[in-house]
């Protein structure tokens, strides 16, 4: 009844992928302008405008603010405020968020008390108009360089 097993059962941990971890945190009482781009994820609690294409998620959490044209990024997830047009693969409001703008998403979620002004158009896939990530190519050793600063 209390044996000992003599191999222990294999056990598969699944790892986030990329677009589910927020690797990067724009902080409370922080104001950027500019234009945010790139591979993994952002937090947003301070405020941000310009322009965001994301291949990753996107937390607006509830003291952020963004305003921008267009907001692409394969998972949004809003608890404070956007001011723009969201285009995502999965795109979800909490239900402190706030979002003035149209929607295009293939999966959307809403809690009790979101906000929405705008439409949303719902298709069978998204593309969020953001080139392949580029494969990194390994340098062979004897051919290494040390990189300059």
């Amino acid at each position: 009844m209390f044996r000992k097993r003599s191999t222990p059962p294999a056990v598969t941990i699944a790892q986030p992928g990329p677009t589910e971890r927020v690797t990067s945190v724009l902080g409370s009482g922080i104001i950027w302008k500019g234009q945010l781009s790139g591979t993994g994820g952002v937090r947003i609690e301070g405020a941000f405008e310009g322009e965001i294409a994301l291949r990753g998620l996107l937390v607006v959490g509830e003291t952020g603010r963004v305003t921008c044209q267009q907001l692409r990024a394969n998972v949004v997830i809003v608890a404070g405020a956007v001011s723009g047009d969201i285009t995502a693969e999965k795109v979800e409001i909490r239900s402190t968020g706030r979002v003035w703008g149209n929607v295009v998403t293939a999966a959307f979620a809403t809690e009790e008390g979101a906000f929405l002004r705008g439409q949303i158009r719902m298709e069978d896939q998204v593309d969020i108009g953001l080139a392949p990530v580029p494969e990194s190519q390994p340098v062979p050793e004897e051919n290494a360089q040390p990189s300059e600063i």
